[in-house]
């Protein structure tokens, strides 16, 4: 039986100004869902979060939210989707990172900007090999790029460090390099745009 991969959706809990950001939200949650896996997110029912695991749940597909208990009352819940409520924000990306093969990266703010960070740096030290790929919208994720050029300039960042990072403006294909990524042990697609940290 052909394993289910889990691709970890990172993004907003707010919908952004751009109308892209949702429009390309639900894409990708779709997209996920037609590849036959599974959404693992934050838990909310807010924003792109929401976009994103309502495209895949109205699609067929399975989504595990996480949710720190005290957040609910924010973000509040889907009906559909299975859920794990949690004490704490480290316990909530813990899992999150844990229960993914591979991740998602949609605009967002200071939360996504951590769990970028955080699988960025486990992917560095060795801890998991999971590959990583960017949806840059209209151009959102550009200057994260150049800040991390310039720490690779400035020799806080090793060479090398974009391995398993692609980058994609469109959401079926960037959903599909994750999903070929995965499914031949590799954290790298040959045509994907990198990212030249």
């Amino acid at each position: 039986m052909a394993k289910i991969w889990s691709i970890g959706v990172f993004c907003g809990s707010a919908s952004g100004v751009s109308p892209a950001y949702a429009a390309n939200a639900r894409k990708a949650g779709g997209a996920i869902a037609r590849h036959g896996a599974r959404l693992v997110y934050g838990g909310g029912d807010v924003g792109l979060m929401a976009a994103s695991a309502l495209a895949a749940l109205d699609a067929g597909g399975p989504v595990l939210g996480v949710i720190p208990e005290f957040m609910i009352s924010r973000e509040g819940l889907l009906e559909k989707a299975e859920t794990r409520i949690v004490t704490t924000m480290s316990s909530r990306k813990n899992i999150l990172i844990a229960e993914s093969d591979g991740f998602l990266i949609l605009p967002g703010g200071v939360g996504t900007l951590e769990e970028i960070f955080d699988v960025l740096s486990r992917n560095r030290l060795g801890l998991q090999k999971k590959p990583v790929a960017f949806l840059n919208v209209d151009g959102f994720w550009d200057p994260l790029f150049k800040l991390m050029r310039k720490t690779e300039d400035e020799g806080f960042t090793p060479q090398g460090f974009s391995s398993g990072v692609l980058i994609e403006s469109d959401p079926d294909t960037a959903v599909a390099h994750l999903m070929d990524a995965l499914n031949h042990g590799e954290s790298r697609h040959p045509d994907d745009e990198r990212v030249n940290f």
